[in-house]
């Protein structure tokens, strides 16, 4: 019977609905021999959740997802075995996180030229982590400005609006050097998202190969069969690891469960075990 595992979750401390306390102890109940918890750009709940895999006796995979600038596409990349003890890493997400704080804060001056005073504080009301534009769209729902969420964002802060300012990402060579250097491995999640053409898929895959990517999310949980055998063919053609992931969020995304996504996902733990010796292979890191 081969293990079951889960390379790809997220939870309270990101946008999923899960303590990192509760989502160990689901993953306990689901049956999984270890989980990797991803969450959006921090490391903030790897500490609780290491905590509580050891009292559950389950593996824990340090990680997160990283949001990344590839060719104006929405690239996601999972630094595996990377932690939140200061390093490259870390230091990227705060260089980040600085220029996303100056971004709020020249959105909120472009809504005052046309007319849309908004304080600081009114947004940050609306945000328990990271401040972006959904707590700007609430604080505008608030003040009357706007009657919908989506006017919000059609008016003002999407693309293209009075207020849009673009946010700042990492580059692949930025993100990938810095897992690198970290003694991580760079995984490209759900990469559907980038594109269904083989040809096309094949194309970017290549190119991402070639700033240094380690592996590939093959099994997940928006992934066909015929999907999944192409980017598994991909995989093994271009010398990359394979990976898998539910991208559990818990309530809010109804349906995707842990280890299983919409009930026929099965990560092996054979995967988990090659990461492991491709790491092996490189040079330790050092603190």
């Amino acid at each position: 019977m081969h293990q079951r595992i889960d390379l790809h979750t997220h939870s309270t401390v990101s946008d999923g609905t899960l303590t990192p306390t509760e989502l160990m102890r689901a993953a306990k109940a689901a049956g999984l021999a270890a989980i990797a918890l991803t969450d959006h750009d921090t490391f903030e709940g790897l500490a609780e959740a290491r905590a509580e895999a050891e009292k559950q006796n389950i593996e824990m995979v340090p990680g997160c997802e990283l949001s990344l600038d590839f060719n104006g596409l929405p690239t996601h990349l999972l630094a595996l075995f990377v932690d939140e003890r200061p390093g490259h890493v870390v230091h990227e997400l705060l260089r980040v996180r600085k220029a996303r704080a100056a971004r709020n804060l020249t959105m909120l001056e472009k809504l005052k030229t046309v007319g849309v005073h908004l304080k600081l504080e009114d947004v940050e009301s609306h945000a328990t982590g990271v401040v972006g534009r959904p707590h700007m769209a609430q604080a505008m729902l608030k003040a009357g400005v706007v009657r919908t969420f989506e006017e919000a964002f059609a008016r003002f802060l999407g693309s293209g609006g009075l207020a849009y300012v673009p946010k700042a990402k990492l580059t692949p060579v930025e993100a990938i050097g810095a897992i690198h250097a970290d003694g991580g491995l760079a995984v490209l999640a759900h990469p559907y998202l980038l594109s269904q053409q083989p040809r096309q898929l094949e194309a970017m895959l290549t190119e991402l190969t070639g700033m240094g990517l380690d592996g590939v999310e093959v099994y997940y949980t928006e992934h066909s069969d015929k999907y999944t055998a192409l980017v598994a063919d991909l995989a093994q053609r271009l010398g990359l690891l394979m990976s898998g992931g539910s991208d559990f969020h818990g309530a809010v995304k109804p349906g995707v469960s842990l280890g299983r996504g919409r009930g026929g996902l099965f990560v092996r733990g054979e995967l988990l075990d090659k990461m492991k010796q491709a790491l092996q292979q490189r040079q330790p890191r050092s603190y």
